[in-house]
């Protein structure tokens, strides 16, 4: 099975706000972005697994056809720059969707 490091284009996540994270994976073609939906491995529920979080947390997770991408947004568990807090940019957040397995086509 392949990754979905070795398969998105992008994988990131960033701050949406001080009290927020967005996470987004963006793909080269229609095909794959396709392809990594209709597999539905990533699910709210499989999210929220994967982050130990409530479905109800989850604030969008939207498919994004004409981006070819996925965006997701949940709380910060602490508050941008809080104690405790270690993650400032919410840059490194993303880590955990890199290897979701995807089914071969």
């Amino acid at each position: 099975m392949t990754q979905l490091r070795d398969y998105a284009r992008v994988i990131c996540s960033k701050n949406s706000g001080p009290f927020e994270l967005t996470f987004d994976i963006l793909f080269d073609n229609l095909e794959d972005y396709d392809h990594f939906v209709a597999s539905d491995v990533l699910t709210k529920e499989s999210f929220a697994k994967l982050y130990q979080l409530k479905v109800s947390d989850i604030i969008t997770f939207e498919h994004v056809k004409p981006a070819r991408g996925i965006k997701i947004t949940i709380p910060r568990p602490w508050s941008q720059g809080s104690v405790g807090e270690s993650d400032m940019h919410g840059s490194q957040q993303y880590a955990n969707l890199l290897s979701i397995e995807i089914p071969e086509k």
